[in-house]
């Protein structure tokens, strides 16, 4: 949209808060923002001194304008925190966490079981987390186990069953790891006052705990009973332990959220720390990618509400490095200057800081690799970015490769869940083209890769990348049309230059983040089909000219050029190879006359190019 065309509608905005939402020509929601004043705000993005290249872009893709009047800031903050997590739009920070984390859940049963899962139910359970650390959800229930003996068996004790007298104590109870209920050697009354035990460890309220194993510890000495006092004395110093690991704080600190940020270019990290008197519950950093000129501040809110609700925080109080208007009145915003909560500011700092360095260690250790719930994310994302109507779990890249029209090939390659599948990569050489027409190529291997899948009846990719634009993305096309493939899958182009994206018949391209993950990946694909057809076409060259050279000496025949190859395995081999070498294979006269060709110049091919 132009300043001139936004100038004839901005009276009609209003002078109120509220949310904004730009779409572009297709109807596609790209962006949404708030506003305390919605007729400046979006007035801003028209001026004539905007200089990010991003915000120009937006503008430039701007093809409608809805907005929508709420009562107060703290409102369209809210909405349009809602707004971007429903929508993903495009030149938004992206707000959603896909990655599945563990809980430790109170099983809703006769008998309660506790264990780990990473499936939220709405079944009436109890869930505890989530939690970031596999880890750490193993100490805990391992330290459960330790103190509070329960059941770990799948029985159905209803009272019924029990009393009928159905079931068997098993090994656990007889490692003291479990009462026995299942025989009625455990009341439901004293399995429930283990289970609130529970619940207040996970809760890190280990005061009630405490409290209960000294009580019993001192019912038991009063009653000369001191190898059960000992046993409960065990469990107190367990705790305590425990505690001491575990408290960074003073442990009357009670419920805090601690954030912390670090910026570098467009990249935002936001380290997260789940306090609860004391003890670090939680822990989480975050890489948010800024997509427009948001500052610190707009960032920080941003994450702050997508780690809560994550994390299903009922923190009243946030941690910060400094003071941003939150939209819920009733959380208290705290800066810290000294003290405990500093202490913990301080920590989270340390955090942040840790996570940046390490990942820019891991990329110059080339130790990059993700994780399968990374790799899933990222082609999730892809999805998104690219608007494709199938996950792309299968992706193929196609890529031209000659020198001045000399051996022209082709190559294809084949990734499968985000990583690359060489078994399944394809070369070849072009049959149909003569001479220097890289779009006629294209045109060739697309239609003898896809009429090869349909012919053999096997699965097509959900996403087929052309490297070369829109030239070579309309020759592909044209194949794609012939064989019925349109629409069955999505088919891009990638310009070599600007690593724009191209849709057939779309006039715009679209240009992801330099940095966005989904880039990355499309640019290591690109990288791999790009060196794969470089490599086959170096090889068919090298060939191609060392038997030209060959086939150019008198008395040198086809018979002989396979028998050195068969014996030496490669070309370089040959011409490395000594005089006496080469007789021991074709003979004394044949091997004078290769070695004297090898060494003059006079036979080098005349079409071959250094």
């Amino acid at each position: 949209m132009s300043p001139e065309t936004f100038s004839t509608i901005a009276p009609s905005i209003p002078a109120q808060p509220g949310i904004y939402k730009y779409y572009n020509a297709h109807g596609v929601l790209i962006y949404v923002g708030k506003a305390k004043h919605l007729r400046k705000r979006i007035s801003s993005y028209f001026s004539k001194t905007k200089t990010n290249y991003k915000t120009i872009e937006l503008v430039n893709r701007i093809a409608r304008i809805e907005f929508t009047i709420v009562n107060n800031e703290s409102d369209a903050f809210l909405l349009e925190n809602v707004l971007i997590k429903e929508n993903q739009p495009f030149y938004n920070i992206s707000l959603k966490d896909d990655k599945t984390y563990p809980y430790i859940v109170v099983k809703n049963e006769p008998f309660p079981r506790v264990f780990f899962t990473r499936k939220k139910l709405n079944d009436g359970s109890v869930y505890f987390g989530p939690y970031t650390s596999i880890h750490k959800v193993k100490e805990l229930l391992e330290f459960i186990k330790e103190q509070i003996p329960l059941r770990t068996c799948k029985l159905p004790l209803t009272q019924r069953n029990i009393a009928r007298g159905k079931f068997k104590v098993c090994l656990e109870y007889h490692l003291g790891n479990c009462k026995g209920p299942c025989e009625g050697l455990q009341s439901e009354e004293d399995y429930t006052l283990g289970l609130e035990q529970i619940k207040d460890l996970l809760k890190g309220n280990l005061a009630p705990v405490m409290k209960h194993f000294k009580e019993m510890m001192k019912m038991h000495a009063a009653r000369l009973e001191f190898e059960k006092a000992a046993y409960y004395n065990d469990k107190i110093q367990h705790l305590i332990q425990y505690q001491a690991r575990s408290v960074v704080v003073n442990s009357t600190s009670g419920k805090l959220d601690v954030f912390s940020i670090l910026e570098e270019g467009d990249t935002a990290y936001v380290n997260y720390l789940g306090v609860n008197d004391g003890m670090i519950i939680n822990t989480k950093t975050i890489t948010l990618q800024k997509k427009l000129e948001e500052d610190a501040e707009e960032v920080l809110q941003h994450a702050i509400v997508l780690l809560r609700e994550t994390f299903e925080s009922e923190a009243t109080e946030i941690v910060l490095p400094f003071s941003i208007e939150f939209p819920n009145p009733s959380i208290k915003i705290t800066v810290p200057k000294g003290g405990d909560k500093k202490k913990l500011l301080d920590l989270s700092l340390k955090n942040v800081n840790f996570f940046k360095s390490e990942l820019e260690a891991r990329k110059m250790l080339r130790l990059e690799e993700k994780t399968d719930d990374e790799k899933f994310q990222i082609l999730q994302q892809l999805q998104t970015d690219l608007r494709l109507k199938e996950f792309p779990g299968h992706i193929e890249c196609f890529d031209n490769s000659n020198v001045q029209g000399s051996f022209p090939v082709a190559a294809m390659v084949y990734f499968k869940n985000g990583e690359p599948e060489k078994d399944q990569y394809r070369v070849f050489n072009i049959k149909t083209v003569q001479g220097i027409n890289d779009f006629a190529s294209m045109k060739e291997v697309v239609f003898r890769r896809y009429y090869a899948l349909l012919k053999n009846e096997q699965p097509l990719p959900q996403l087929v990348i052309i490297d070369g634009g829109k030239g070579q993305l309309s020759a592909a096309m044209e194949s794609i049309r012939e064989l019925g493939l349109e629409g069955k899958m999505t088919v891009v182009g990638l310009a070599k230059n600007k690593e724009e994206i191209f849709y057939p018949g779309d006039s715009e391209s679209l240009i992801l983040p330099w940095n966005s993950e989904s880039l990355k990946l499309i640019r290591r694909i690109r990288d791999e089909v790009h060196k794969t057809a470089i490599t086959f076409h170096r090889n068919k060259r090298s060939k191609g000219a060392f038997h030209t050279r060959l086939e150019q000496i008198e008395g040198i025949g086809k018979q002989t050029i396979a028998q050195l190859l068969k014996t030496f395995r490669s070309v370089k081999n040959i011409e490395s190879a000594t005089a006496e070498e080469i007789e021991a294979v074709v003979g004394k006269a044949r091997a004078r006359l290769i070695v004297h060709a090898l060494q003059s110049p006079s036979t080098t091919d005349p079409n071959q190019h250094t």
